[in-house]
């Protein structure tokens, strides 16, 4: 079925030309504007078939991990048949195999490559070489967003890059994505502090003034304390044409609006994108303006949200992909596989993610059966001609990443919603750590640390309107834990500790905040 209506890719804006990046774009661009819901649909087999194939023909390690599980190489012919391979982690291939034998054969002296380290929040580092159409991919996916984002390419633009910088990749891909775009015709500036907030402060300061557009990219949290913490440094966002970028974790709608209400930002569907990606495949998928009016759509409609995502009481990070690029499945258990990668294939890795995949026609047929025409929502909210039929990959954060208390999972998602109120921002920064600990008597309790905005002291007051935000998130957001709260009373309320702005114990502004810490 082709929904016409809603498809019109290509941006009416100034078309770049005219270098290798143009020949990487225009290929895909072409079958975004041209492959319908069932097109996308059938690229996905389609595409893990072909990339089992060349992991068994060019990677040693993955023949060896076959074996291992029994499958004959041969067998598998059909698209179908890829669905019963056994899926592959960091456990069973990435450390169980030397390194030199899960890249293609003569990988290391056939081109240039980036080594990147995963962030070692499982374990020991793992570096993973890729090449240049790594980066080629960041870059149509960042195009797409820039395109659509309603910035002017004939107007001055300041990317200020405040990933982490270094063996990570989110810093290093988002600036060779904006660096190609820039090159491909669209006059881009770009600074790489990293998450280094005296060089943000400074460099808006003293070369901000001269842009009228600016596009700043970070992790959630560090983007929340920049934007939070400009007046006192004497930087005013309205002062430009403001967009955001994203990654490596999951946010709520309510961020989203604050972070436009700080900034002066009016376009939900164009000014904010979270991207969906890791260190072992780069850029997998990204908020679309589709996907971000699904979710918002998604969240005042209670039979929508059931339908779309399996479960209910969590909010998700919603995204679209493109199979040619990377190609997603569901497991039958919640688990999100991921196929892709160059010099590591990555042939059904289960990356530690729960969620699920459901096709564009998917999206509108659940629509539909909830009472809502998505294809006069999507006019309504002014995207119409910014849709495309891609696939969606919805996301929780990683399975781990979750605390127990008295049997009831606690998700860092429902705490940060506790936190999230206006009367708050002042006061704290949002960002927390969270663990389980027990007492001298062994009674288990959820500790939370939660850290102060800069000059904002410690008080039994605030203590106890924090853990009044948290006990109310939790109780609407869980069922066990509402049952737990009526007979248990506050035994389950958490235990808040706050602590000044930065502290190193858990607020090290250099990298990404650990929301959970298992005892």
């Amino acid at each position: 079925m082709h929904f016409s209506r809603l498809t019109a890719c290509v941006s009416k804006k100034k078309t770049l030309l005219g270098s290798r990046f143009s020949a990487a774009y225009s290929p895909v661009s072409a079958k975004l504007c041209s492959r319908d819901s069932d097109d996308w649909s059938r690229a996905i087999p389609a595409f893990s078939l072909s990339r089992f194939k060349e992991a068994v023909r060019q990677v040693p390690a993955y023949r060896r991990f076959l074996e291992s599980q029994g499958v004959d190489a041969s067998s598998i012919r059909t698209s179908e048949d890829v669905k019963s391979i056994p899926p592959i982690t960091k456990a069973n291939y990435l450390r169980a195999y030397p390194w030199e034998t899960l890249r293609r054969d003569g990988a290391l002296s056939g081109e240039p490559l980036v080594l990147t380290a995963t962030s070692g929040s499982t374990g020991k580092p793992f570096y993973i070489p890729r090449t240049d159409e790594v980066h080629d991919a960041a870059m149509i996916f960042h195009r797409l967003f820039i395109e659509r984002s309603g910035l002017d390419p004939a107007k001055p633009t300041l990317v200020v890059v405040a990933f982490g910088m270094g063996v990570w990749i989110g810093g290093l891909l988002t600036y060779e994505a904006f660096r190609r775009i820039s090159e491909d015709g669209w006059p881009l500036t770009l600074i790489t502090p990293g998450v280094n907030k005296k060089e943000i402060f400074e460099a808006l300061t003293h070369v901000g003034p001269s842009y009228e557009q600016l596009i700043l990219c970070g992790y959630p949290p560090f983007v929340k304390d920049i934007i939070d913490g400009a007046p006192e440094h004497g930087v005013e966002w309205r002062r430009w044409d403001m967009r955001i970028v994203c990654a490596a974790e999951a946010f709520s709608e309510h961020f989203r609006e604050h972070l436009m209400q700080k900034t002066g930002m009016q376009d939900p569907y164009r000014s904010v994108m979270n991207i969906y990606g890791s260190a072992e495949l780069g850029t997998m998928a990204t908020e679309t303006p589709l996907s971000i009016l699904l979710r918002r759509l998604a969240v005042g409609n209670e039979t929508l949200y059931q339908k779309l995502f399996s479960e209910a009481h969590r909010l998700p990070t919603l995204a679209q992909f493109v199979p040619d690029l990377v190609s997603f499945e569901a497991g039958a258990g919640g688990e999100v596989y991921a196929t892709g990668g160059n010099v590591l294939p990555f042939v059904r890795y289960d990356i530690g993610d729960q969620g699920g995949v459901f096709s564009y026609a998917d999206a509108v047929k659940k629509c539909e059966e909830a009472g809502i025409d998505l294809v006069a929502e999507a006019d309504r909210a002014g995207i119409a001609d910014m849709v495309m039929e891609l696939p969606f990959v919805y996301l929780y954060e990683r399975a781990d990443l979750s605390t127990k208390l008295y049997g009831a999972i606690i998700y860092p998602e429902h705490v940060k919603a506790g936190l999230q109120d206006r009367s708050l921002e002042d006061l704290i920064t949002g960002r927390f750590t969270m663990t389980t600990e027990h007492d001298a008597e062994h009674n288990e309790y959820l500790e939370v640390n939660i850290e102060l905005k800069p000059g904002v002291k410690d008080g039994e007051s605030l203590r106890a309107v924090l853990i009044e935000g948290i006990v109310k998130s939790l109780t609407a957001s869980s069922g066990e834990y509402k049952n737990n709260h009526v007979n248990m009373g506050d035994r389950v309320h958490p235990r808040v500790v706050l602590w000044p702005h930065e502290h190193p114990t858990y607020f090290n502004p250099s990298g990404k905040q650990k929301w959970v810490l298992k005892s």
